[in-house]
């Protein structure tokens, strides 16, 4: 394919006969920008613009220096992984928008994500700040096609009944959850192949196994995002958009499945965390360069989530090296410190290949995720453990049904950073370490 998608944005979900003449792809042989959504609403000339960069938190954040054409769809978008969003307002004259969170908490948290890693919007980069607003107060008259953005996002996230009919384990979530899309094509009059999919679909996280089959005369797939958020805007995104123009439609649902079990990696299935699976029935594994280009993919997730962050006072640039591996020094020679072998090392938790812990990959946030903690520690010990990391604990809260895990989350995205360095793999006594990592949620 030489039509690789460069930016997809993210559009209102309609019908086959209302989809918008711009596609996600022109054609099966063209290189391609991103489909342009255009917004009809009306904008609320009353509603005055900010120029207070600092202030006091809020939960409603003001964004500035938006792209021209950028929708509302888009905007919300930037909220979710945060939490819910309950109102927006688009000042499209000048290019700018309040978006309200549900909690101050949850703006917070956005906050200082987006402090460390600047946002972009149709390779444009915005501006978030908070406002001196406290509420967000529209007139739904002339906002009426935000509010209808806002209720079909607001579903999305708050849906909770299982398919009809469909019989839920102890173990099962409902499919508004589901990390795991199913991906009907319509109208195919070109091929879709596994990698355009990916293309399409990683542009939304970290995408983790695609299954292909065809069922009913149809091309279908099954698709494991990591995190179900990212399921959910690429489900708001896509779902209704054609491939190419006119033709190759995407119908996406939820799966009722939370996981997928993939044998092979060939051109009908991949799982991007397993390199070293075989290509098919008595066949070897794949090639080493193109296992090599498979853990490529699975660095990309450490790339997106650490280019950009600060630490130390400073801020971290991180890219693809043209070196495939880290060349350690012969056996006894001195090497002054500047390599280590991390390979059996216990503060790594991505050793076996297709473990959990790769749905659990999250960027770095003000919130942390603790987890190994033995029945004797309690909330203070926790707090003033991460305290002596030079920080400021904000919250804490322990698991209701499991106090062997809790919440903690730090005053920045940075003080987290720096805690969970010092303190993943913490002796805590009673044989148990302490295990860090970011979490998605908030407190």
């Amino acid at each position: 394919m030489d039509g690789i998608v460069t930016e997809v944005t993210v559009g209102v979900k309609r019908g086959s006969d209302e989809l918008l003449s711009g596609s996600v792809l022109s054609s099966p042989n063209s290189n391609m920008s991103g489909m342009v959504v255009t917004a009809n609403g009306n904008d609320s000339k009353k509603f005055k613009g900010e120029d207070k960069m600092d202030g006091a938190p809020s939960r409603v954040l003001h964004i500035r220096k938006l792209p021209g054409e950028v929708t509302e769809t888009e905007v919300i978008a930037l909220g979710l992984p945060f939490g819910k969003v309950t109102n927006i307002l688009m000042l499209k004259g000048k290019n700018q928008a309040f978006l309200e969170l549900a909690t101050e908490e949850a703006a917070i948290t956005m906050v200082n994500y987006y402090s460390a890693v600047t946002p972009h919007l149709r390779n444009q980069p915005i501006y978030i700040q908070y406002s001196n607003h406290k509420e967000l107060k529209t007139d739904n008259t002339l906002n009426q096609r935000a509010q209808a953005v806002l209720q079909a996002v607001t579903a999305v996230q708050t849906a909770s009944t299982p398919l009809s009919g469909a019989a839920v384990s102890e173990s099962a979530v409902t499919p508004a959850q589901s990390p795991v899309l199913r991906i009907i094509i319509d109208n195919m009059y070109y091929p879709v192949t596994l990698d355009v999919l990916h293309q399409i679909f990683t542009k939304f996280g970290a995408v983790l196994k695609i299954i292909t089959f065809t069922k009913n005369n149809q091309f279908q797939a099954l698709l494991q995002y990591g995190d179900p958020v990212n399921a959910q805007q690429a489900k708001l995104a896509l779902d209704g958009q054609n491939i190419y123009n006119a033709c190759c439609t995407l119908r996406i649902d939820f799966s009722k499945l939370v996981n997928l079990n993939v044998k092979y990696n060939n051109d009908k299935s991949r799982d991007y965390t397993r390199p070293d699976l075989p290509s098919g029935d008595g066949q070897p594994a794949l090639d080493p360069a193109i296992a090599a280009a498979f853990a490529k993919e699975t660095s990309l997730l450490a790339m997106n989530h650490l280019n950009g962050q600060k630490m130390y006072g400073k801020i971290i640039r991180v890219t693809l090296s043209k070196h495939q591996t880290v060349q350690l020094p012969r056996e006894g020679l001195d090497d002054q410190g500047l390599t280590k072998d991390f390979g059996n090392s216990p503060l790594h938790r991505f050793k076996k290949p297709g473990s959990k812990n790769f749905q659990n990959i999250f960027p770095p946030s003000a919130t942390l995720h603790l987890s190994n903690i033995p029945p004797s520690v309690a909330e203070e010990d926790l707090r003033t453990l991460f305290a002596n990391t030079g920080g400021t604990v904000k919250a804490f809260k322990f698991f209701q049904r499991d106090h062997k895990m809790a919440l903690l989350q730090m005053a920045t995205v940075e003080e987290a950073i720096q805690a969970l360095i010092d303190l993943h793999n913490y002796n805590l006594g009673e044989n148990h370490h302490l295990r860090v990592s970011f979490s998605k949620s908030t407190i």
